[in-house]
């Protein structure tokens, strides 16, 4: 028998749930459903599967975030990571020539890593039981039982039945409400999951059949890989040359192989508010709160408060959204413009729709307190252990108070160690390094002051992690 990889696709950017979600910090990396956010869940519930090997592709922007993540809980899955985004098709190839690189022909389960799944044993099961037909050449893909006529999800059509599954007859796109409905009311439709079980080599002949050239482009990506700190950095020129296509159009609408397996296991991708609103507890007026929420007279929405307060008085069916930087006041029946007002914001150029204000670093994060016209104000944490580069800037000086921990610096060749209460000035054009050799994390204060005070203002002569 195959052993089985887990392979986690976590490109994603999640703009219907803005301003939670940015492009810098897309829904995968937040917790919307319980603690643990939506990738670490994933990776967990793979390991339920007992996986041979577990890996996570993801956009080279979001590296050090999901490095991150994977720390906190535990997780030793090996990093692939894109060098633009090209969607799941090249992604499921590179996690296919990697597999194949560590072991004789596995099989790939196909995760994304931003989808909930309540029902985990439900999960296991299924996927269990259908690996007699991936061992056999087929191409699984998993098709949800429908419980509403939901335009949301792609469906499938199921053909005729074959062990623990059935052919698929078609591949529909995401339908209209008639169309939705008719669908439900009829049966043998199933949602489209994006979740599929194949041989890797399977993938990659059919891949080689019918996209020749993004096979080819993958391959020679591939080839030409290297490591970067726990990163497989594939050749950027190489991948680039890709089309940006799904694994359902390139390969599963035109394989013979494509078989699906329906799966009943409390599955959502929570791809708007309303979709998680639909899922969360609510109390006894409809209402799901999160964070520091107070409410009176309200029924029938959804509050979530990021970082402060929030107060709401005698309205219905609203969403209210307090994040670190922007605030979203929407009635649900809007929420479907959502998408508009995220590309409205991206045509002004608001940095509020890419950014989110923690900042993920290979030595911990940074939090943005506060800016102006020549000054900002960041919250830095290092883990322990943890080094910032050694390095410069141009325009601006830096002043950094301790908080908590003890904090070892270098400035123009002289090292001291500042504990908490303590602070330091770092000049324009001194040469200078943060690091925390303690067991505890690390966090200062730097008020920063200049003419310019853009992140590429940095000159590194050294660096831990081996970036430029």
């Amino acid at each position: 028998m195959s052993s089985l990889h887990a392979v986690v696709l976590a490109g994603g950017s999640g703009t219907r749930l803005w301003p939670l979600s940015r492009s810098s910090h897309p829904k995968q990396f937040i917790p919307l459903y319980d603690d643990a956010t939506l990738l670490q869940a994933t990776v967990q519930r793979a390991l339920l599967l007992d996986c041979y090997a577990l890996s996570v592709v993801c956009n080279t922007e979001h590296r050090f975030l999901l490095a991150e993540q994977l720390r906190e809980i535990e997780s030793t899955a090996s990093i692939i990571l894109e060098p633009a985004a090209r969607d799941t098709a090249p992604a499921v190839a590179l996690a296919a020539l990697a597999a194949l690189a560590k072991d004789e022909d596995p099989l790939l389960l196909v995760l994304a890593a931003d989808h909930l799944i309540q029902h985990q044993a439900n999960f296991v099961d299924t996927i269990k039981s259908s690996v007699c037909l991936a061992e056999s050449g087929k191409l699984v893909t998993y098709g949800v039982v429908p419980d509403s006529a939901n335009v949301d999800y792609g469906y499938i059509k199921l053909g005729k039945p074959c062990p623990q599954g059935y052919e698929v007859d078609r591949f529909i796109e995401k339908p209209c409400a008639p169309d939705a409905q008719a669908f439900y009311e009829a049966g043998g439709y199933l949602w489209n999951s994006g979740m599929f079980l194949f041989k890797a080599s399977r993938y990659l002949q059919e891949l080689k059949k019918y996209r020749p050239a993004m096979y080819r482009s993958c391959v020679a990506a591939f080839e030409k890989a290297e490591v970067d700190w726990d990163f497989l950095r594939v050749c950027e020129r190489q991948f680039s040359n890709c089309i940006a296509e799904s694994v359902d159009y390139a390969v599963m609408e035109h394989t013979r192989d494509a078989v699906t397996v329906p799966l009943d296991c409390g599955w959502n991708d929570i791809g708007s508010w309303s979709a998680l609103w639909s899922v969360s507890d609510k109390d006894e007026r409809g209402n799901v709160a999160r964070g520091d929420v107070v409410m009176h007279e309200v029924t029938n929405s959804q509050v979530v408060a990021d970082d402060k307060l929030v107060a709401v008085l005698g309205v219905d069916d609203l969403v209210v959204v307090n994040s670190a930087n922007a605030v979203l006041v929407a009635h649900k029946n809007s929420l479907n413009d959502l998408k508009q007002l995220v590309k409205q914001l991206e045509a002004e150029n608001r940095d509020e729709v890419r950014f989110h204000p923690k900042v993920y670093r290979p030595w911990g994060f940074y939090q943005l307190v506060d800016r102006g016209a020549e000054y900002q104000v960041k919250r830095i944490s290092v883990r322990p252990g943890a080094k910032l580069s050694l390095q410069k800037h141009n325009h601006r000086a830096e002043h950094w108070v301790v908080v908590s921990g003890v904090a070892t610096v270098e400035r123009d060749n002289k090292r001291f160690k500042l504990a908490k209460n303590e602070s330091t000035f770092i000049p324009i054009g001194a040469v200078h390094s943060l690091e925390n050799n303690e067991d505890e994390l690390l966090q200062i204060i730097e008020v920063q002051s200049g003419d310019y005070l853009g992140e590429d203002d940095i000159i590194r002569y050294s660096d831990h992690y081996g970036r430029a």
